[in-house]
């Protein structure tokens, strides 16, 4: 099995995972010897066991995202969900779970804690997992989510913000990490974490 890499390079899924020298880019759903490729969508990666983010997949992704044997999906964007991803979601048992938070620049950021809650208690639920948390790029909305479940989890706040920062890159925002750091998380401190990332 073959993973594409994000800038068009096919990576070996087990053991080495430079690429190979010269490996042909082909943009297809299979390599030059007729293995399927499998494309992560933008900015994905994986959280802690069962959890994944990423940006918004497209039907690229779809082949990847079967792979991962998704039982639920974290939607932050208020857009309708497009109907062909709609489409993969029943077809796989897939569960979404849509949580509309609004695009914002700084320095007009409104970030809903009662929303991130809501998201964070669909993360926190093992019966979803394993789950997919994503918004567009994968960076803002994604980062905050992800920064409060690393709060539950007793991170660091400079280990927090540091994830949040690879992620964001040139987009990241005092306005998330701020909210990161001010979101109380001791309403939440009774349920069990069974994340292998906790210092519980």
């Amino acid at each position: 099995m073959r993973v594409e890499g994000f800038e068009g390079k096919a990576y070996e899924a087990a053991g080495d995972h430079s690429p190979p020298p010269n490996y042909p880019f082909t943009g297809g759903d299979s390599d030059i010897n007729g293995e399927e490729l499998f494309v992560p969508p933008l900015n994905f990666a994986m959280v802690d066991n069962g959890v994944f983010r990423s940006g918004f997949p497209d039907s690229a992704n779809f082949s990847f995202l079967q792979s991962l044997g998704l039982r639920s999906i974290i939607n932050l964007c208020p857009e309708t969900y497009p109907e062909a991803n709609n489409e993969f979601l029943n077809a796989n048992g897939i569960r979404l779970f849509q949580f509309g938070i609004d695009g914002c620049k700084e320095p007009f950021v409104n970030i809903p804690e009662e929303t991130i809650r809501e998201a964070l208690n669909v993360v926190l639920d093992v019966k979803n997992h394993p789950v997919l948390i994503h918004c567009k790029r994968g960076k803002h909305r994604t980062g905050c989510v992800v920064g409060c479940l690393r709060k539950l989890q007793r991170w660091c706040l400079s280990s927090i913000f540091d994830e949040y920062q690879r992620f964001a890159a040139a987009k990241a925002r005092v306005s998330d990490q701020r909210f990161i750091e001010t979101f109380d998380v001791s309403s939440m401190n009774h349920i069990p974490l069974m994340f292998s990332c906790s210092k519980r």
